[in-house]
């Protein structure tokens, strides 16, 4: 659950640079969005691992 939480806050950390990127053209605010964008992925990937391995020991 650790991880799902650190997915909330990384989306929610995300959304100020969003918005300065899509409303005010701040290309600098796009390359961090991408950055975390990125994190995320890696961090969904990593809750996928851990719900499978936890199914498999049922």
């Amino acid at each position: 659950m650790k991880k799902f939480t650190e997915v909330k806050n990384l989306v929610a950390s995300l959304e100020g640079d969003a918005d300065k990127f899509y409303n005010k053209g701040n290309s600098a605010a796009g390359t961090r969005v991408r950055k975390g964008l990125q994190e995320l992925k890696n961090l969904a990937q990593a809750i996928r691992l851990e719900i499978q391995e936890s199914k498999n020991k049922v």
